[in-house]
């Protein structure tokens, strides 16, 4: 008689026989926490070991459909778990249609990735949208659709299979705290169907009101409150970010069951990464702020135990934007692994901030608190993005909101604009930093850049950084973005820049030639690669960074408009360095 579990016996029911050795090996190392974490989410309700064993069963049904290609290299990065650590990779982030216009177009892009040594390429939503108003794509109506501006799902798949033989992973947004609400699960429940009802919070008013005392607001002028009032389904629905971005109810099995079900469909179709949107959110707990709670660490769990068993060659991306001391949860730990990357925002935010000031300070003190990565993880870096600048998320290091409200004004009132009150800033790398207007605004551009890439982690691009594109205000002829400053960074890829790429006379020449040179040196620096202790070295003027990674690599950084004199004998080296205003210098 067999002495296999039932959830073991139907994960191999739908395997062919010359696959059930590693998918037992998966199952026997991955299962202790998978089983742990939905018990502790779900094992009080009624039928929770035959919903495992279901959901086992359609785990098994996708690890049949994966296909060989895949499998392969699922296998390889099994051999190799920090394949991303090294120093040669490199990210690039940009929405589809301002990048390509289709996914067929962002194939033609490949070899301009490839010329930058791009090996990860992240493409802001692409999966079909709610119709109008869809905060950029994050309201997604479907999981198994590509927006049809687009093209199909058969585009993807035909993406995804060039980006592989080009050496390039791609990442997609998983949101996860909500969907839109014109999507299936949220028609269903308009309509009456009760087990999608259950796919949402909705409250009655009271209760409502109750939980909104502890609320935060994501949104507070765009979208202020964290309640929709839907009449058709009597009640309030809890909307985190947008009216028409329903949250899920992970308190349900069935929600989960049905998130991890459509990751791996995706994953099946050659996506590598995962950036799990709002991962701070998933759980809800009357009287708190219902952020960052330990269920949502629990879900993370799971998810990623489900992945280590079916799909091992797929990394998952925490998008929590937190305070440092709040990142490492979404790690996990070496028992219980959650997250193989996390975005070091706080970093992000800090680098901005010693520009404003002129002073290296808050990057010190972000560095200080950053905690060594755990084995097999990896932080994101980066300078921008398609999101703002929260400054509040460094309040911990600036010691109070003045400070920072002092450093949002410096961006606010000239080069970015203001967003949620003007304690966030919107703007691209090249405005921020006045790259377009003088040489030392282009050292203030790869200033930033080479923070981010000597830090220790994976740093990722923003579309167009790379030719130092300028703010585009036309979203303000728009009304569905007029309301969202965020789309000034969101701009077209430019094509008159980038046929300037060349030309060291152009800002786009300047920027890419220096971006490249600095690109290059990271590749060819062991002690780079992320998971190299990062240690913050004594400076002798308060504008002056000295980073130290492992035992061989130095980078000096000078935050100020005053050329500085390093003795070198202070980091136990030869001669001195003179660094001109906002310049670097690696050793």
């Amino acid at each position: 008689m067999s002495t296999m579990s039932h959830p073991l016996r139907r994960l191999l029911d739908g395997l062919p026989p010359a696959r059930h050795a590693d998918a037992q090996r998966r199952f026997a190392r991955h299962e202790a926490v998978l089983a742990d974490r939905l018990h502790r989410l779900y094992g009080h309700l009624p039928g929770h070991a035959a919903w495992f064993d279901n959901l086992m069963a359609g785990i098994g049904g996708l690890m049949a459909a994966r296909p060989a290609a895949l499998q392969a290299l699922d296998a390889a990065r099994e051999d190799e778990p920090r394949w991303f650590c090294a120093p040669t990779m490199l990210g690039y982030s940009a929405y589809v249609d301002q990048f390509g216009s289709d996914l067929r177009g962002v194939k033609e892009r490949i070899p301009h990735l490839r010329d930058l040594g791009v090996t990860y390429l992240h493409l802001l939503p692409f999966l079909r949208p709610r119709a109008g108003e869809s905060d950029g794509g994050f309201a997604v109506a479907s999981f198994d659709e590509v927006d049809p501006r687009f093209g199909t799902m058969a585009d993807l798949e035909d993406l995804t299979a060039a980006l592989r033989e080009a050496g390039i992973s791609l990442c997609s947004d998983l949101i996860l705290n909500h969907v839109a609400d014109d999507h299936p699960w949220a028609l269903g429940a308009l309509t009456g169907d009760t087990a999608m009802r259950a796919f949402f919070h909705v409250l009655d008013e009271d209760k409502a009101r109750a939980y909104e005392r502890t609320l935060g607001q994501v949104f507070p002028q765009a979208a202020p409150g964290n309640f929709t009032h839907v009449p058709a389904l009597g009640g309030w629905v809890w909307t985190t970010f947008y009216p028409f971005q329903w949250d899920l109810n992970y308190a349900n099995p069935a929600v989960f069951e049905a998130v991890a079900v459509a990751l791996l469909r995706l994953a099946n179709r050659g996506i590598d990464v995962f950036r799990l949107d709002s991962t701070a959110f998933l759980w809800k707990r009357l009287g708190t702020d219902c952020m960052n709670q330990p269920e949502a660490h629990l879900l993370l769990q799971a998810l990623r135990a489900i992945v280590d068993i079916a799909a091992p060659g797929v990394l998952l991306k925490a998008e929590a934007i937190v305070p440092t001391r709040e990142l490492p949860a979404y790690f996990g730990d070496t028992k219980a692994p959650e997250c193989h990357l996390a975005y070091h925002s706080t970093l992000m935010t800090a680098g901005w901030a010693a520009l404003a000031e002129e002073d290296a300070d808050l990057v010190r003190a972000v560095a200080a608190a950053t905690p060594p990565l755990p084995s097999g993880a990896s932080w994101l870096t980066y300078v921008r993005c398609h999101d703002d600048i929260g400054w509040k998320h460094l309040l911990a290091e600036a010691g109070s909101l003045d400070r920072l409200a002092e450093v949002a004004r410096t961006y606010n009132e000239g080069p970015g604009v203001g967003f949620q009150g003007g304690l966030a800033t919107n703007g691209t790398a090249a405005a921020l930093s006045g790259a377009d207007g003088s040489e030392e605004g282009m050292r203030r551009l790869l200033l930033v850049h080479g923070l981010a890439l000597c830090f220790g982690g994976l740093p990722v691009l923003y579309m167009g950084d790379e030719l130092a594109m300028a703010n585009d205000d036309s979203y303000l002829a728009d009304p569905a973005k007029a309301h969202d400053s965020r789309w000034i960074q969101r701009a077209p890829f430019d094509e008159a820049r980038y046929a300037e790429r060349g030309d060291i006379t152009t800002p786009a020449g300047r920027a890419y030639a220096g971006l490249r040179r600095l690109i290059r040196q990271r590749r060819e620096t062991p002690d780079l690669a992320a998971g190299t202790p990062c240690t913050v070295l004594p400076a002798g003027d308060p504008a002056l960074l000295a980073l130290a990674r492992g035992e061989h690599f130095l980078g000096l950084f000078n935050f100020s408009g005053r050329a500085l004199t390093v003795d070198l004998a202070a980091y136990g080296r030869a001669g001195t360095v003179t660094l001109a205003p906002w310049d670097q210098v690696w050793l």
